[in-house]
């Protein structure tokens, strides 16, 4: 691996239907989507303005979508909710995605066809499917679709996010706030310390008096330097990590007591936000997508499933190699996936490889760290090339940099996919 330079990572983000109501479209090759995230959003974008393009179909149960990424800086008081929202009309009105609001419900490999919750069926010639997460039902006693009511997730952009919210505004001054952090791998490996610093952004400002504890299914995590520098530096006393070898791993909850139950001991607080343990989203368990690890393995060079063919699998369903679950990765994934996708249905080689990943994690209201990555991808594997990280201990004017560079992105990024 070699480090990169800031001013070169700069330059790197710098880059048939068979239902009455829907009607075939013409003699074209037909691409199904499934999933209208970061990755199915963008591979629908690029299949429909690519040179050959097929006849492209977004299947996406909700009209808005909500950024995941981001989406710690509206916990923490520093953006809207509205402003990490977007909607679909402009892939269908630029780009001539046809976009049905509706759930797909099953997939039929043998047939090519998709199932919609309101009985339709698809058939597609290329199927990809970008399902995102799901939860691993039991990993923590005590915690299920009811608990997350009062001990939200908020790992789904949407509702859980603004319960988490409306839970930190009434919490009282000098109440703890319990964040129980999964274990690996998980979607955005730096986020529930970016969540932890920005939630202690709030309450600096708010209620100074309280605590956060994070209470860790790992021993390490990704950038923990540049976190417990942050800590120290902006937040001193308030944040607490408490790692797996020491609580003993986070074995249930309870409820009512608003607790969590380590090997250890019980800790109780008066909001608590529990990140369960993950998998591949539910539909790409019952299409036989996912394998024992709960993942869905791809080829590195296609995306394409190596456990059904002709459906291609994105984003943070994937087991990619070293690649992230993170939205940049999933953007960069659709984007091979697409060329690919064409390729295929034009009797071509498959494209070259180009894979990045980019990220910021916002410390504080203007201090921000970056890293980005280049990958090497063989037939095999997807391995991690070029590398650079913030460093601690960076000047004050080089994280406010960083902090202006990180909006720009999200809003050059966003238009990427969206727009």
């Amino acid at each position: 691996m070699t480090a990169w330079t800031r001013r070169q990572f700069g330059s790197l983000v710098g880059g048939a239907l068979f239902a009455p109501s829907i009607a075939r479209s013409g003699s074209k090759p037909r691409v199904v989507v499934i999933g209208g995230g970061v990755a199915g959003a963008t591979v629908a974008k690029y299949l429909a303005a690519s040179p050959n393009a097929p006849a492209v179909t977004l299947i996406e149960p909700k009209r808005r979508y909500a950024t995941c990424f981001f989406s710690n800086l509206y916990l923490g008081g520093l953006r809207s909710f509205q402003s990490l929202t977007y909607g679909y009309g402009r892939l269908a009105r630029r780009h001539g995605v046809s976009v049905v609001h509706e759930t797909a419900t099953a997939i039929d490999p043998p047939a090519r066809r998709v199932r919609l919750g309101n009985g339709a069926e698809l058939a597609y010639d290329r199927l990809v499917v970008a399902p995102g997460i799901s939860f691993n039902d039991g990993a923590i006693a005590g915690y299920g679709e009811a608990a997350t009511q009062i001990m939200p997730h908020a790992w789904q952009a949407g509702a859980q996010t603004k319960l988490l919210r409306r839970q930190l505004e009434s919490m009282e001054d000098g109440g703890v706030f319990l964040i129980a952090a999964p274990p690996n791998p998980y979607r955005c490996p730096p986020a529930p310390y970016e969540r932890a610093c920005l939630v202690a952004h709030y309450f600096k400002r708010f209620k100074p008096r309280a605590k956060i504890i994070i209470l860790d299914a790992k021993d390490n995590f990704f950038e923990q330097d540049l976190f417990e520098d942050a800590w120290r530096t902006h937040y001193p006393g308030m944040i607490e990590w408490l790692p797996g070898q020491f609580i003993g791993g986070i074995k249930a909850v309870d409820v009512k007591d608003r607790a969590v139950i380590t090997g250890g001991e019980t800790f109780k607080g008066a909001v608590v936000n529990i990140i369960p343990p993950q998998k591949a989203g539910q539909l790409a368990q019952q299409a036989g997508l996912a394998d024992e690890s709960g993942w869905c393995p791809i080829h590195p060079l296609t995306f394409e499933s190596k456990l059904q063919s002709g459906i291609h699998v994105l984003g943070d369903a994937t087991s990619a190699g070293a690649m992230p679950k993170s939205a940049f990765a999933a953007n960069s994934q659709a984007k091979l996936c697409a060329f690919a996708v064409i390729a295929a249905l034009t009797g071509k080689a498959p494209p070259i490889p180009h894979l990045f990943n980019t990220c910021f994690t916002v410390l504080a209201a203007d201090d921000a760290v970056s890293d980005a990555i280049v990958f090497n991808t063989t037939a095999e594997t997807i391995t991690i090339g070029d590398i650079f990280i913030s460093q601690a201990g960076e000047s004050a004017e080089t994280r406010r940099r960083a902090m202006q560079q990180a909006n720009g992105w999200y809003n050059a990024f966003t238009h990427d996919v969206f727009g």
